[in-house]
């Protein structure tokens, strides 16, 4: 389980672009995406660093909560 801390995320198409991107890295995973907190929280095997990172593509600020 892995959670982030994203900035920017305001709307239903921050929570789908956020998802995609993820489950492009692991389709198996489960994401949880939090507005009110900018908190996502991914449930997958993959390590942290390359779900950051397919965030981070989509023009998020986030690190590693």
């Amino acid at each position: 389980m892995h959670t982030f801390n994203v900035q920017g995320m305001s709307c239903g198409h921050c929570v789908k672009a956020v998802t995609q991107a993820v489950t492009a890295i692991d389709e198996a995973a489960k994401v949880d995406v939090d507005l009110q907190n900018g908190k996502v929280t991914v449930d997958s095997r993959e390590a942290p660093e390359p779900l950051l990172e397919a965030i981070r593509e989509e023009g998020y600020t986030a690190d590693i909560a």
